[in-house]
Protein backbone atom coordinates (compact mmCIF):
# COMPACT_ATOMS: atom_id res chain seq x y z
CA UNK A 1 0.00 0.00 0.00
CA UNK A 2 1.35 3.51 -0.97
CA UNK A 3 1.49 5.76 2.25
CA UNK A 4 -0.34 8.61 1.44
CA UNK A 5 1.39 12.15 1.66
CA UNK A 6 0.14 13.61 4.62
CA UNK A 7 0.90 10.34 6.97
CA UNK A 8 4.59 10.50 5.66
CA UNK A 9 4.28 14.10 6.79
CA UNK A 10 2.68 13.01 10.16
CA UNK A 11 5.20 10.88 10.36
CA UNK A 12 8.34 13.27 10.62
CA UNK A 13 6.47 14.71 13.73
CA UNK A 14 5.73 11.71 15.61
CA UNK A 15 7.89 9.28 14.47
CA UNK A 16 6.62 5.26 14.94
CA UNK A 17 3.69 5.99 17.83
CA UNK A 18 0.42 4.82 17.07
CA UNK A 19 -1.69 6.68 14.81
CA UNK A 20 -5.22 6.67 14.26
CA UNK A 21 -6.39 6.07 10.52
CA UNK A 22 -9.79 6.25 9.37
CA UNK A 23 -10.21 4.46 6.14
CA UNK A 24 -12.81 2.90 3.82
CA UNK A 25 -13.82 -0.69 2.86
CA UNK A 26 -16.54 -1.61 -0.10
CA UNK A 27 -18.03 -4.15 -1.01
CA UNK A 28 -18.82 -3.81 -4.53
CA UNK A 29 -20.91 -5.73 -6.94
CA UNK A 30 -21.83 -5.45 -10.66
CA UNK A 31 -25.07 -6.37 -12.09
CA UNK A 32 -24.58 -9.79 -11.69
CA UNK A 33 -24.17 -10.13 -8.08
CA UNK A 34 -20.74 -11.03 -8.71
CA UNK A 35 -18.08 -8.92 -6.08
CA UNK A 36 -14.54 -7.08 -6.56
CA UNK A 37 -11.64 -8.33 -5.18
CA UNK A 38 -8.05 -7.67 -4.95
CA UNK A 39 -5.17 -9.54 -4.35
CA UNK A 40 -3.01 -7.38 -2.15
CA UNK A 41 0.66 -7.22 -3.32
CA UNK A 42 1.91 -6.17 0.44
CA UNK A 43 0.26 -9.70 1.79
CA UNK A 44 -0.58 -11.86 -1.18
CA UNK A 45 -4.12 -12.03 0.19
CA UNK A 46 -7.21 -11.33 -1.32
CA UNK A 47 -9.49 -8.60 0.25
CA UNK A 48 -12.14 -6.15 -0.31
CA UNK A 49 -11.18 -2.16 -1.87
CA UNK A 50 -10.02 -0.47 0.74
CA UNK A 51 -8.06 2.65 1.95
CA UNK A 52 -7.32 5.45 3.55
CA UNK A 53 -9.83 8.70 3.60
CA UNK A 54 -7.13 11.74 2.46
CA UNK A 55 -7.47 14.78 4.66
CA UNK A 56 -11.14 16.69 3.60
CA UNK A 57 -12.30 13.69 1.77
CA UNK A 58 -15.69 12.66 1.94
CA UNK A 59 -15.90 8.85 3.03
CA UNK A 60 -17.90 7.56 -0.01
CA UNK A 61 -15.62 9.61 -2.26
CA UNK A 62 -12.51 7.65 -1.09
CA UNK A 63 -14.57 4.25 -2.05
CA UNK A 64 -14.48 5.89 -5.89
CA UNK A 65 -11.20 7.08 -5.68
CA UNK A 66 -9.85 3.94 -4.24
CA UNK A 67 -11.73 1.13 -7.03
CA UNK A 68 -10.75 3.56 -9.51
CA UNK A 69 -6.69 3.34 -8.76
CA UNK A 70 -6.80 0.32 -7.71
CA UNK A 71 -9.17 -1.99 -10.24
CA UNK A 72 -9.81 0.79 -12.52
CA UNK A 73 -13.49 0.02 -11.81
CA UNK A 74 -15.75 3.49 -11.59
CA UNK A 75 -18.21 2.98 -8.93
CA UNK A 76 -20.79 4.34 -6.43
CA UNK A 77 -21.60 4.04 -2.76
CA UNK A 78 -25.18 2.62 -2.62
CA UNK A 79 -24.86 1.90 1.23
CA UNK A 80 -23.10 2.57 4.82
CA UNK A 81 -23.25 -1.03 6.30
CA UNK A 82 -20.83 -0.53 9.38
CA UNK A 83 -18.69 1.84 11.02
CA UNK A 84 -15.90 -0.08 13.30
CA UNK A 85 -12.79 0.59 15.27
CA UNK A 86 -10.20 -1.96 14.72
CA UNK A 87 -9.45 -3.45 18.31
CA UNK A 88 -5.70 -4.41 16.35
CA UNK A 89 -3.02 -2.42 16.31
CA UNK A 90 -1.11 -2.89 13.16
CA UNK A 91 2.25 -2.49 13.44
CA UNK A 92 4.78 -2.44 10.39
CA UNK A 93 8.39 -3.51 9.11
CA UNK A 94 9.30 -0.20 9.59
CA UNK A 95 8.38 0.46 13.36
CA UNK A 96 4.64 2.56 12.54
CA UNK A 97 2.11 1.57 14.16
CA UNK A 98 -1.55 2.35 13.36
CA UNK A 99 -5.02 1.52 14.35
CA UNK A 100 -7.91 2.44 12.01
CA UNK A 101 -11.29 3.57 12.06
CA UNK A 102 -13.51 1.64 8.82
CA UNK A 103 -16.51 2.32 7.20
CA UNK A 104 -18.02 -0.43 5.55
CA UNK A 105 -20.04 0.49 2.31
CA UNK A 106 -21.65 -1.55 -0.46
CA UNK A 107 -21.32 -0.36 -4.00
CA UNK A 108 -21.99 -0.96 -7.77
CA UNK A 109 -20.20 -0.38 -10.88
CA UNK A 110 -21.44 3.19 -11.66
CA UNK A 111 -24.26 3.58 -14.95
CA UNK A 112 -21.84 4.01 -17.93
CA UNK A 113 -18.63 3.29 -16.04
CA UNK A 114 -15.82 1.00 -16.64
CA UNK A 115 -16.80 -2.73 -15.35
CA UNK A 116 -13.73 -4.26 -16.79
CA UNK A 117 -10.67 -4.79 -13.68
CA UNK A 118 -7.85 -4.13 -14.08
CA UNK A 119 -4.16 -4.11 -11.93
CA UNK A 120 -3.85 -0.39 -12.26
CA UNK A 121 -1.26 0.11 -9.63
CA UNK A 122 0.85 -1.69 -7.56
CA UNK A 123 -0.89 -2.13 -4.49
CA UNK A 124 -2.20 -5.30 -6.33
CA UNK A 125 -1.27 -8.47 -8.08
CA UNK A 126 -4.60 -9.35 -9.18
CA UNK A 127 -8.14 -8.07 -9.36
CA UNK A 128 -11.34 -9.94 -10.52
CA UNK A 129 -14.87 -10.22 -9.69
CA UNK A 130 -16.05 -13.58 -7.75
CA UNK A 131 -19.33 -15.49 -6.99
CA UNK A 132 -19.51 -14.32 -2.94
CA UNK A 133 -20.36 -18.29 -2.81
CA UNK A 134 -17.02 -18.95 -4.14
CA UNK A 135 -14.32 -16.66 -2.40
CA UNK A 136 -10.80 -16.83 -3.24
CA UNK A 137 -7.92 -18.09 -1.11
CA UNK A 138 -6.52 -16.74 0.83
CA UNK A 139 -8.39 -13.95 2.39
CA UNK A 140 -7.75 -11.57 5.07
CA UNK A 141 -9.34 -12.12 7.95
CA UNK A 142 -10.75 -8.81 8.13
CA UNK A 143 -12.36 -8.25 4.98
CA UNK A 144 -14.22 -11.93 5.26
CA UNK A 145 -15.64 -10.14 8.49
CA UNK A 146 -16.87 -7.37 6.40
CA UNK A 147 -18.14 -9.36 3.47
CA UNK A 148 -20.71 -11.54 5.94
CA UNK A 149 -21.43 -8.21 7.42
CA UNK A 150 -22.21 -6.70 3.97
CA UNK A 151 -24.00 -9.92 2.74
CA UNK A 152 -26.15 -9.79 6.48
CA UNK A 153 -27.04 -6.12 5.89
CA UNK A 154 -28.14 -6.49 1.57
CA UNK A 155 -30.42 -10.29 3.51
CA UNK A 156 -31.83 -7.31 5.64
CA UNK A 157 -31.97 -4.35 3.00
CA UNK A 158 -34.57 -6.80 1.09
CA UNK A 159 -36.57 -6.96 4.03
CA UNK A 160 -36.53 -3.39 4.28
CA UNK A 161 -34.49 -3.21 7.45
CA UNK A 162 -31.22 -0.73 5.76
CA UNK A 163 -29.71 0.34 9.19
CA UNK A 164 -25.83 0.46 9.81
CA UNK A 165 -24.36 -1.59 12.30
CA UNK A 166 -21.75 -0.24 14.90
CA UNK A 167 -20.23 -1.01 18.40
CA UNK A 168 -21.15 1.15 21.40
CA UNK A 169 -20.02 0.28 24.67
CA UNK A 170 -19.04 -3.44 23.60
CA UNK A 171 -22.17 -4.06 21.89
CA UNK A 172 -23.09 -4.41 18.55
CA UNK A 173 -25.93 -2.29 17.49
CA UNK A 174 -28.48 -1.09 14.30
CA UNK A 175 -29.88 2.40 14.57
Amino acid sequence: MTTPAFILELREHIGHAPLWLTGVSAYIVDDNGLLLLEQRSDTGKWALVSGIIEPGEQPADTVAREAKEETGVDVIVTDLVAVEADDHVTAYANGDRTQYLDHLFVAEVAPGGCSEPHVADDESLSVGWFDPDELPEPMTASSRERIAAARDFLRRREDGDARAQFTFRGTTIRR
